[in-house]
């Protein structure tokens, strides 16, 4: 696919030594070629000049303010009480910063360990048209475990940003530590290889059937080195709305929800009625938390509609187009949300002028989206992959198990 929007660094070289013939007329003629090739040298440097400076403005957003002394911008608080400002719910660590861990979606580290004490779960491609990558957001949970975990990208960057999260990886794509070593956000990389390095914050998980896949960390020691290193524990996200669950006598008989993503990352939900949650399916599979065997069941789903590109040509990296400063046009576009059974179409905006925006989602009279008390599970979908919910709206029509 040709990218208009990103434009590979280059570098030119000069190499070699421009040599005269001395001679009766020597003198004249190495003045003339000096001198060309002084005027040749201006040019060149002129326009490698030209050519990156431009590139770099291609790839940059609007200016953005980047407060280092860890701050979050000021927000409107949408709860009220000590609940989280994500799910509504009451909670000792209600007031607690966010840590946002990623993790991913490849089958062998399945189950994964953490998802059923999120507040909030954010997956998406990290290939265009193929394997996704999640990030789960911990305010109220205190899962043993996280894990596998896995490294960073830059598109989830600045969502934890907005989220006024410590953010978690294992090593990270070389956008991603680019903008880590600049200090973009407070960070724990268990990798070392970009942003502050924590491996002693983490460990390899015996039993895995890939290394890769060894990844993890325990929570409590995750909080523990965001102190030591001096990082705000506080919270200062101002949150999200919030309503009742619908009475039961309201609710539809119940539905199926089908996110399309590629192969084995491919999601569905089924809508619990009595729970008023959306029960996910994982590649086919009940999907369940290897810490505690939990179903991963959220109260709310939001599938958000964002175009994937690769970054440069052979290269693995995808971009986003979800709102981030450095490398996207678009910081909006269609949303999906799911919520006491019934599908409610709206919008999603996240500013790219500011690393730290909010991550916003609206109805389609731009009105907050309210919702209900519980988890969140955000879907990052590409236009042309599978979206369908199908209602179920008679008991005849309620079958064990997703629709195909």
């Amino acid at each position: 696919m040709q990218n208009n929007i990103y434009k590979p660094k280059q570098e030119m070289y000069i190499s070699g030594d421009e040599k005269g013939n001395s001679g009766p007329s020597g003198g004249k003629s190495n003045f003339k070629n000096g001198l060309i090739f002084v005027i040749v040298v201006i040019v060149i440097i002129g326009l490698v000049w030209f050519v990156s400076n431009k590139s770099k403005d291609d790839r940059q957003g609007e200016l953005i303010e980047i407060e280092n002394n860890g701050s979050a911008p000021s927000q409107e608080i949408l709860n009220e009480g000590e609940v989280s400002p994500i799910t509504g719910l009451a909670c000792e660590n209600w007031n607690r910063r966010p840590m946002a861990v990623m993790q991913p979606s490849d089958a062998p580290a399945r189950p994964a360990a953490g998802f059923s004490d999120a507040d909030m779960v954010i997956e998406m491609p990290v290939i265009t048209a193929s394997i996704t990558r999640l990030m789960g957001i911990y305010i109220c949970g205190n899962p043993e475990d996280v894990g596998s975990m896995r490294s960073s990208r830059h598109d989830f960057l600045h969502l934890a940003k907005g989220l006024d999260a410590i953010y978690v990886h294992w090593g990270g794509s070389s956008y991603a530590k680019e903008k880590l070593n600049e200090g973009v956000i407070d960070n724990i990389n268990c990798n070392d290889d970009g942003g502050k390095s924590g491996s002693q914050c983490c460990f390899r998980k015996e039993g895995m059937s890939r290394g890769v896949d060894s990844g993890y960390a325990k929570f409590d020691k995750l909080l523990e080195c965001s102190e030591d290193f001096g990082y705000r524990m506080e919270g200062e996200f101002g949150g999200y709305a919030h309503q009742a669950d619908a009475p039961e006598s309201d609710r539809p008989l119940g539905g199926n929800l089908r996110v399309g993503f590629a192969g084995v990352s491919g999601v569905n939900y089924e809508y619990d009625k009595k729970t008023n949650s959306y029960l996910r399916f994982w590649g086919g599979e009940e999907d369940f938390d290897r810490n505690n065997d939990k179903r991963h069941a959220p109260k709310n789903v939001v599938v958000m509609m964002a175009l994937s590109e690769q970054i440069a040509k052979g290269e693995q990296y995808n971009n986003i187009q979800i709102g981030d400063p450095w490398y996207d046009k678009t910081d909006s576009g269609e949303a999906y949300y799911y919520i006491n059974g019934q599908q409610i179409k709206g919008t999603w905006k996240k500013s790219k002028t500011r690393i730290d925006s909010k991550l916003v989602f609206s109805d389609q009279n731009g009105s907050d989206i309210e919702f209900v008390p519980g988890q969140i599970w955000v879907e990052v979908l590409e236009p042309g992959q599978g979206l369908k919910w199908r209602p179920i709206e008679a008991e005849t029509e309620i079958e064990d198990g997703i629709e195909e």
